[in-house]
């Protein structure tokens, strides 16, 4: 008997058997780490959104407002969409002045994690953000002029 354990490359297989789920473990890691980056981007672009419409005269002009601001918001965020779309909510432009309103803002980005490309990742995920914002009770509104 040369006295060797029968251990002997046990701690090689463990490895082997262990190393793919613990990379598994870190791209999972990684993506919800970035779809909480994400997520948060996609809520201050709504944030912005609703801001910026909520600061316009008009319901045509707080729609484009409200669509640009939220789509520089997320690329000052550096979060590429593979799809976006804003929807504004502008039925706060038809409540007379005096009277509280509002506008909201829904911002929908779907977002690409292709690059992390593992067996049980996720290749896109859509994130969902809304905001409303308050119209001057006092100052005038245009309808949909």
């Amino acid at each position: 008997m040369t006295g060797r354990c029968r251990d002997e490359g046990s701690v090689s297989v463990e490895l082997a058997v262990l190393m793919p789920l613990f990379l598994v473990l870190v791209a999972l890691a990684v993506v919800v780490g970035r779809q909480a980056v994400a997520q948060s981007a996609v809520d201050l672009a709504a944030h912005d959104a609703a801001r910026a419409a909520s600061l316009s005269r008009t319901q045509a002009v707080a729609e484009e407002r409200a669509v640009d601001a939220a789509t520089q918001t997320l690329a000052r965020q550096g979060l590429g969409c593979i799809e976006l779309t804003v929807t504004v909510d502008v039925k706060g432009f038809g409540v007379p002045v005096g009277q509280p309103a509002s506008v909201g803002v829904r911002v929908i980005c779907e977002v690409s994690f292709a690059d992390v490309a593992m067996p049980g990742v996720p290749g896109t995920r859509t994130l969902t953000a809304s905001f409303t914002s308050p119209l001057d009770r006092y100052r005038s509104r245009g309808g949909s002029a």
